[in-house]
């Protein structure tokens, strides 16, 4: 799956010169958190609601609320915005864009098309794609187990669910606690908690967790 199946689009962009203030109350209006700067049709910068909301002029000693609110409004976007810009694009795989994210501890990227920006994929974009992986708005029985590492070994839990008369609304695997081995979950319908739990025994070595979940 690619960038440009999963970014928000249209993008909401800011100037630079626009003030701290009027930004903050626009990502407010428009429920985001994060707007690339653009000048000129250029992509210069982008700035979150933390850059905002942490913005404040010149550490003084005492000052009045008055003179706070003049000098928060001189502030302006370019004084906050990061220009180190990380970008992708629309052919840029969704896992690549996600590790780029967590690696650099950021929670959103813009997409870019050439020079132009055309959308933005961010945290919540993702975490829509993880709920959708998960099956989590359907309901059916929800396993966690702890498998063994060796060739094979999920065909033989997906041939046995199978036969059993189930059908898979979601699988996912992940690190076990070494290296021979891996947890796995997933979730099936057109069958129960007890059936799912015959099926599989024979092929985990730990059964984790099994529930109805979502109904």
């Amino acid at each position: 799956m690619f960038v440009g199946e999963r970014m928000s689009h249209p993008v909401i962009t800011i100037h630079p010169e626009m003030p701290i203030v009027d930004a903050l109350n626009l990502m407010k209006r428009q429920h985001i958190r994060r707007a690339p700067v653009v000048k000129d049709g250029e992509l210069v910068g982008i700035v979150s609601d933390k850059d905002l909301l942490n913005a404040s002029p010149s550490p003084a000693e005492s000052i009045s609320v008055w003179e706070m609110s003049n000098l928060l409004s001189k502030i302006q976007i370019k004084d906050v915005m990061t220009t180190r810009i990380l970008t992708v694009t629309e052919d840029t795989p969704i896992e690549v864009a996600a590790r780029l994210m967590v690696d650099n501890k950021i929670g959103g990227l813009p997409v870019m098309r050439g020079r132009e920006i055309v959308g933005m994929i961010t945290e919540t974009d993702l975490f829509k794609m993880f709920l959708e992986l998960m099956g989590a708005r359907d309901t059916g029985v929800m396993v966690t187990a702890l498998i063994q590492e060796e060739r094979g070994q999920l065909a033989r839990i997906t041939q046995a669910i199978t036969e059993a008369g189930g059908n898979f609304i979601s699988f996912g695997q992940f690190s076990g606690d070494s290296p021979s081995n891996r947890v796995i979950t997933f979730k099936v319908n057109l069958l129960n908690e007890e059936v799912v739990t015959q099926a599989i025994s024979p092929w985990v070595n730990k059964l984790i967790d099994v529930r109805i979940c979502c109904e």
